[in-house]
C-alpha cells in the first residue's frame, strides 16, 4: 500500500523519535488515526520491567490525535484515544494485537501530533484486506475465519464489543495466524462504554447501526453487531462478494435497511458452501435480538468444524451472580498451534501477496504441524501446570481465573490426584500479571506465584485447584 504523505490522517516524518522508537514507514491510515512501522533507536536499549524482556526491535506505532480541533472534537477523540490501550491492558488474549506500551508526544514544535497517544504494538505482517486485493478467495479463507472467530469469542467472552470488524483489522502475523486489531471503537455492551463512536464502514455494519425501525439511527453498539459483520466478512472471503446488492456503498446501505425491514430478502451467493451457507445466514439475522441470541462460543465451534480445523480451547466460564445448576465439565481440548512457514506477504508487495495464497493453504491445510515440546506448549496468555518436571507430561492451562480447576470448563483430570511438577506463567508482560495458584478452590490456601515468563518446577506434594492473575507476586 502507497500512501502519499499528505493524504495521512497524523503525518509523522520518517526518522521522527517518540521515546525509544523511530518511525518508519506508514503502514496504513484511517478518517484520523494513522499507523507506522516502527525500530527501536540505536542509542535506545531493549531492557524490560523488572529485569524481563523489552518489545522486539520491530514494532508497529499506532499515532492515536490530539491536535488542534473544536472542544467537542477533542472530547471526542480523547475518548476513542482512550478506547484502545485500555482494552489491550484490560484483555490478555492469544488473538487479539498484542500492545506493548503507550507514550504521548511532547512537541509544540509539531502542533499537529504534539500530545498525540502512541500506541506501541507487536507488528504484523500484512492484513487480511492486502491478502483479498490481491487474492480473492483464499484457499485458506476457512481456516483464517476460525481464528477470526475465535479471536471474536475471546473478546466477546471478555465482556467487550469490537465495533471494527473487517478485514482491514484483521491482522496476519508472520507465521500467517490472526490477530485482531484497531479497537477504538470498542465498547462495553454491558459497561461505562455502551455506546458507538461515529465512525462506521457502511459494509460491515449491522443494520441497527444504519437505520432502526423507528427511522433513527440506534447508537448503542452490541455483540450482536460484531456477529453481523462476521457473517459479512464470511461471505466476503469464501466467494469473494458482499452478500448485499449494490454497486457502492450508499447502495448496499440501503439494501441492507430494505433487509432488516422485512421488505427484501438475503440473497446469498451461489458459490457459498452449503455448511458455510447455514452460519452466514444465522450470522446476518435482520434482528438484532436474533443475532444477540447466537453466543459465539458456540458459533466459534460451527465455524471450526465448517472449516475442517482442530477445536480450540474453551475459556472459563466468566462468574457474573451465582453459578449456574446441572454443569457438565467439558472436556480439555488440546490447542491449536499457530506455527507454520513464514510468509512473504508485505504491506504494499503484490506479487509476494499472491505467493502467499499458496503458502497459506500449504500452512493451514495440507502440511501437519510438528508438536511442540515442554515449556512450548504453553501458549501466550496463559499459566500451564505440568505432571513432570521441566514442562513434560501432561499438561493443563487458562486464560483467566480459574477459582475450581476439577470441576469448571477447564478442566484438569490428572490434577485431581496427581499434584503438578512444573509451572509456567506465560502472561503478557506488559501487564506484569503475577500468577498466584492455590491448594483450596476459590482462591483459598495460596501455595506460590511466578512472576511473567517464569518458570519453576515443583516438588509435587501439594495437589492445585485454583489459579488467579494478580498484578504482581
Amino acid at each position: 500500500m502507497n500512501l502519499h504523505f499528505d493524504s495521512l490522517a497524523l503525518p509523522v516524518p520518517p526518522g521522527y523519535r517518540v521515546g525509544p522508537w523511530e518511525v518508519r514507514e506508514p503502514l496504513a491510515s484511517g478518517a484520523f488515526a494513522t499507523v507506522y512501522a516502527g525500530r527501536r533507536a540505536e542509542a535506545a536499549t531493549a531492557a524490560g520491567t523488572h529485569g524481563l524482556p523489552g518489545p522486539p526491535a520491530e514494532v508497529t506505532l499506532k499515532f492515536l490525535p490530539a491536535g488542534t480541533r473544536t472542544p467537542r472534537q477533542l472530547d471526542h477523540l480523547r475518548e476513542i484515544s482512550a478506547r484502545e490501550p485500555e482494552v489491550l491492558r484490560r484483555i490478555r488474549r492469544p488473538r487479539l494485537i498484542r500492545m506493548h506500551q503507550t507514550l504521548t508526544v511532547d512537541d509544540p514544535a509539531e502542533p499537529l501530533i504534539d500530545g498525540a497517544t502512541v500506541v506501541v504494538l507487536e507488528r504484523a505482517e500484512s492484513s487480511l484486506e492486502s491478502l483479498l486485493r490481491h487474492c480473492p478467495r483464499p484457499a485458506a479463507g476457512p481456516a483464517l475465519l476460525a481464528q477470526i472467530c475465535e479471536g471474536l469469542h475471546q473478546l466477546h467472552h471478555s465482556g467487550w464489543a469490537h465495533g471494527a470488524l473487517k478485514p482491514g483489522n484483521v491482522l496476519l502475523m508472520p507465521d500467517q495466524s490472526v490477530r485482531l486489531g484497531d479497537f477504538h471503537q470498542a465498547s462495553e455492551p454491558h459497561g461505562a462504554h455502551g455506546y458507538a463512536p461515529a465512525f462506521q464502514t457502511t459494509d460491515w455494519s449491522a443494520p441497527e447501526l444504519l437505520w432502526d425501525r423507528a427511522g433513527e439511527p440506534d447508537g448503542h453498539l452490541r455483540a450482536a453487531a460484531d456477529i453481523w459483520a462476521f457473517g459479512v466478512l464470511a461471505h466476503l472471503v469464501l466467494t469473494g462478494s458482499l452478500p448485499l446488492p449494490g454497486a457502492t456503498p450508499g447502495a448496499r446501505r440501503d439494501a441492507a435497511v430494505r433487509y432488516a425491514r422485512g421488505e427484501e430478502e438475503l440473497s446469498l451467493s451461489a458459490e457459498l458452501p452449503k455448511e458455510w451457507r447455514e452460519i452466514v445466514t444465522v450470522c446476518l439475522a435482520p434482528g438484532q435480538e436474533e443475532r444477540a441470541a447466537l453466543d459465539t462460543g458456540e458459533l466459534l465451534r460451527r465455524v471450526e468444524t465448517a472449516a475442517g480445523v482442530p477445536a480450540s480451547p474453551r475459556l472459563p466460564r466468566r462468574f457474573m451472580g451465582r453459578r449456574p445448576v446441572g454443569r457438565r465439565p467439558a472436556r480439555r481440548r488440546r490447542r491449536r498451534s499457530d506455527a507454520g512457514l513464514r510468509s512473504p506477504v508485505g504491506w504494499s508487495s503484490t506479487v509476494a501477496a499472491v505467493v502467499a495464497c499458496t503458502l497459506m493453504l500449504i500452512v493451514l491445510r495440507d502440511t501437519p504441524t510438528a508438536e511442540a515440546a515442554g515449556y512450548d506448549r504453553c501458549a501466550v496468555g496463559h499459566v500451564c501446570f505440568f505432571s513432570e518436571e521441566d514442562g513434560e507430561g501432561e499438561m493443563c492451562a487458562w486464560y483467566d481465573d480459574e477459582r475450581d480447576w476439577h470441576s469448571e470448563f477447564s478442566v484438569c483430570d490428572w490434577g485431581r490426584d496427581s499434584p503438578p511438577r512444573s509451572v509456567l506463567n506465560n502472561g503478557y508482560v506488559d501487564d506484569l500479571p503475577g500468577a498466584h495458584y492455590f491448594e483450596k478452590k476459590d482462591f483459598k490456601e495460596p501455595v506460590g506465584c511466578l512472576q511473567p515468563l517464569e518458570r519453576r518446577n515443583l516438588k509435587g506434594e501439594v495437589l492445585i485447584r485454583s489459579v488467579k492473575w494478580l498484578p504482581s507476586c
